[in-house]
Order: C-alpha cells, then sequence, then structure tokens
C-alpha cells in the first residue's frame, strides 16, 4: 500500500505547481525581489503626478492652442479626480484576479501611452481622451500603492509610505519646476514640453515587469521572508487559518501528514485578501469588512476627498493666481514646484509621526491651518508673499501622505487595506470632481480670484473635523462588525 509520501508525489500537475510556486526560496532571491520592489514603488510614485502638474505649468499655453475656454480649462483640471474614482474602484478586483504587480505594470503602460500621445492627438476631446488614459493607470496604481507597502513591509508601514510619498512629492514637483524652461529650451513647444514625462514613465515600466513575471512576486512579505515572521510560524498560523475558514487543505494537526494545499489556496482566493503580512484571515466577512458600515471609512474617504480637492485645484490653478498677479510664468511654474516639493521632506516625517501618535487628529489641524493661512496670503498679496504662500500651501498639501497612512493604520487585514484604500481613494476622489470647475467658473465669471480663494478656504474647515474623525484609533473590520 502506497505511504502517505507517495501519495503527496503524486498529486495533480496543477497542486504541483501551486506547492512549486510557494517553495522556499533563497535569500538571495528574496534580497533582489525586495530591492526591486522598492525600486518600483519609488519609480511608480515619481509618475503619479507629472501629468498633472506638467500640464498646470502650460496651462495657458495649452488654453491658446487648444481654444479653450476658462470652464473647459476647468473641466481639465477636474479629470485626475474623475478618472481617480471611476478607474480607482476597480483596482482591488483586478488585483485579486491578475496579481498587484500586473496591475501596476499596466498602470505605468497606460501612463506612458497617454502621455505621449495626448499632445499630439489633436482638438481638445482627444487631449481629454490621452489624459484619461494616462489618469486612469494612475488611479489604479494609487489604490494598489498602500496595497503593496502593506504586504511588502508590514513592520514598517510608515517608513515605506513616507518613502512612497517623498518619491510622489518630487515627481510632482519636479514636473512644476522644470517642465516651462524645458519647454524653452526644446523651441517653446508646449507639446514637447508634455510630452517628455513619458520618458519616466516608460522607466516606471520596467521593474513592475520583472516583478509580474517573477514566481511568486505578488507573495506577501510575511511568507517570503523579507520581513515577516519566521516560515515554520507563517505555517502553523495558515493552518490555524485554514481550519476557521473551513478548507480541507490545511496540515493536519498532530499527524505529520500534508494533504492537498490548493482548496486553501483557493478560499483564499475567493475571500479576495490580497495578502497582508502573514495568513489569510477571516474573521468577519469574505473578503473582508463591509467598509460603507464604517464611520471611520466614511469620515477618511470624506477627507481624502476634501484634501484632494485642495491639491488638485492647487496643482491646476495656482500658476494662473501668480501670474494674473504679475509673476513671470517660469515663477510661477518654480513656485508651484516649491509648494509640491516641501511634500518631500514631510512626505516622510508625517507618515513616521502619524504611526506613532495614537490620534492623528493633531496633524489634520495643524496642516489646515497653514492653508488657511495660504489662501489668506494668496488673496492678501499674491506676489509679494507668493514665497511664503507657496510654502505654506506646500505643507498643507502633505494631508495626501497622511491620508494614505491612516489607511493603513484603519485596517488590520490586507483585504481591509484594500477594500479601504479603493473605498477613500474612489470616493474622495468622487468628491472632488467638482472642486477644480467650480474655481474655473468662477474665475471666469467674476474676474478674479476673489471668489475662489473664498471657496478653497471654506472648504478647509470640514477637511480638518473629518480628518480628526478619521484620525481615531480604531479599525473599520471592529467597526463593520460591530
Amino acid at each position: 500500500m502506497a505511504t502517505e509520501e507517495t501519495r503527496t508525489t503524486t498529486t495533480s500537475p496543477a497542486i504541483r505547481r501551486s506547492t512549486e510556486s510557494t517553495a522556499p526560496e533563497t535569500p538571495a532571491t528574496r534580497a533582489w525581489t525586495t530591492r526591486l520592489v522598492v525600486a518600483g514603488i519609488v519609480l511608480a510614485a515619481l509618475n503619479l503626478r507629472p501629468a498633472i502638474t506638467s500640464l498646470g505649468a502650460l496651462l495657458e499655453e495649452v488654453r491658446g492652442g487648444l481654444g479653450m475656454s476658462g470652464g473647459v480649462a476647468g473641466l481639465l483640471t477636474s479629470v485626475p479626480p474623475l478618472c481617480f474614482a471611476v478607474f480607482g474602484v476597480t483596482a482591488p478586483r483586478l488585483a485579486r484576479r491578475f496579481g498587484p504587480a500586473a496591475v501596476v505594470c499596466a498602470g505605468m503602460v497606460a501612463i506612458t501611452t497617454g502621455l505621449a500621445v495626448r499632445p499630439y492627438i489633436g482638438g481638445t476631446a482627444g487631449f481629454l481622451a490621452a489624459s484619461a488614459l494616462a489618469l486612469m493607470g494612475i488611479a489604479v496604481s494609487n489604490v494598489l500603492m498602500p496595497v503593496i507597502v502593506k504586504r511588502w513591509f508590514p513592520d514598517r508601514v510608515g517608513s515605506m509610505t513616507g518613502l512612497y510619498s517623498m518619491a510622489l512629492a518630487l515627481g510632482t514637483s519636479a514636473a512644476a519646476a522644470v517642465t516651462v524652461p524645458m519647454t524653452d529650451a526644446l523651441g517653446g513647444d508646449w507639446r514637447s514640453g508634455l510630452v517628455v514625462w513619458a520618458g519616466l514613465a516608460a522607466a516606471a515600466v520596467v521593474p513592475w515587469i520583472l516583478l509580474a513575471r517573477a514566481r511568486g512576486a505578488d507573495s506577501p512579505a510575511g511568507d517570503r521572508g523579507p520581513a515577516g515572521a519566521a516560515r515554520a510560524g507563517d505555517r502553523e498560523s495558515a493552518a490555524s487559518d485554514a481550519a476557521r475558514t473551513g478548507a480541507r487543505g490545511s496540515v493536519a494537526s498532530g499527524t505529520g501528514r500534508i494533504r492537498d494545499p490548493a482548496p486553501a489556496a483557493a478560499t483564499a482566493a475567493r475571500t479576495g485578501d490580497l495578502g497582508p503580512a502573514g495568513p489569510v484571515v477571516t474573521r468577519h466577512e469574505p473578503g473582508g469588512p463591509r467598509i460603507t458600515r464604517s464611520r471611520t471609512a466614511w469620515a477618511l474617504a470624506v477627507f481624502f476627498g476634501l484634501q484632494a480637492t485642495a491639491a488638485y485645484i492647487t496643482m491646476g490653478w495656482m500658476p494662473q493666481i501668480f501670474r494674473d498677479a504679475g509673476v513671470a510664468a517660469g515663477t510661477a511654474g518654480l513656485l508651484l514646484a516649491v509648494t509640491m516639493v516641501m511634500g518631500v521632506p514631510l512626505a516622510f516625517v508625517i507618515p513616521r509621526l502619524a504611526t506613532r501618535l495614537p490620534h492623528q487628529g493633531p496633524i489634520v489641524v495643524a496642516l489646515g491651518l497653514c492653508g488657511l493661512a495660504g489662501y489668506a496670503g494668496l488673496y492678501l498679496a499674491p506676489a509679494a508673499g507668493a514665497w511664503a504662500w507657496a510654502l505654506l500651501l506646500g505643507i498643507s498639501n502633505c494631508a495626501f501622505p497622511l491620508a494614505l497612512t491612516m489607511v493603513g493604520l484603519r485596517a488590520r487585514t490586507g483585504a481591509g487595506v484594500a477594500q479601504l484604500s479603493a473605498f477613500a481613494q474612489s470616493t474622495g476622489y468622487l468628491l472632488s470632481i467638482p472642486g477644480p470647475l467650480l474655481v474655473g467658473v468662477l474665475y471666469q465669471h467674476s474676474g478674479g480670484w476673489g471668489l475662489p480663494l473664498a471657496m478653497m478656504a471654506g472648504l478647509m474647515v470640514p477637511q480638518i473635523g473629518v480628518g480628526i474623525l478619521a484620525g481615531r484609533n480604531r479599525t473599520v473590520e471592529d467597526e463593520a462588525a460591530a
């Protein structure tokens, strides 16, 4: 009669592939893959805003070249949050089907293609469509970055979110600072100044292609070893979780016999757990918590939407505010770059500070007060104090890395982080759509910046309020279960 060992080695090809894909890796392979993940995160983050800020720096030239009115230009500045809301919500489902690395890789390809064709596709409609393609890639990558960070670096969420946010701020500020002088160096054609950013996006495709093709590249850190627990401990936890979920493919306790691992993997796939560091957990509901039951999730979504409204108004319109005040085009671009570059050091400091605090409300208040002071300065003395207002608004815009950090802090499981990230970003970006459009309409009909700036300052007050609620020390899993 065949022994248990014989039966184990004669399993089906599908089961053998499942077992092989989780075979132990060498330390060198794990270290190489981890470095590749870090490089991929940094390069992806560098490309998540140049499509927007490069356009903001040349908005007046693009408006003239395409014959846009102020209202249409406002619509153009509303396209980013619209795309983020529409396409961001699909990211978790796509990641469950194809893997996070493959989805981010496709996102980088979409950014590259959109940036390469939009200056030359012809007409306002074509420009909007190509911009939407690039923004679609940005949307899915936006949602999956916190998932990848939580998954690969569960014990370094604050520092890795800071690194990602810092790279994002660097890409944002670089596009704002160098687009105008680069356009001048390339002959003064705004199309040349916009298309060069496709090259940076193309560079980001490379590591994600390698990660998408690597065997087990989407395995969580806790299973692979770079930042997780010992592999033996993982197996014991996996066994207990499989028992709780009723998976027949668990390790038989006390018998020393290994059974078919495929059903457990299938159960994990059905639950939609994108793989936090550690075993699959389904404490509350299959596929993660029901996010809409959580007040914290709603508060975080509204906070995300209001900070996104401020950010996209700043990126789309701030250079125009300074130019209308008599500031030269190149200097206006530099001022926007200063606003964006403030996120480089602060995006590294704020997430680390936020993870050390039980309540992130004080940080929310401090950032909001800086925003109110910046808007007041733009109204009272836009040219005279331009550099000070740019600094203050740059500090205020660091509500974005704070929101990303709170996504990781307000959920315990990988499924919870994925759902909270998608819900907060998609709902938030949906809420932020009217803001930039309304600024364009108010600017065109009032003939000045008084009403738009009053609206921007008014929105900062509820942003502070909901940010305090979102910063409370609780998780969406607990709220959804209650």
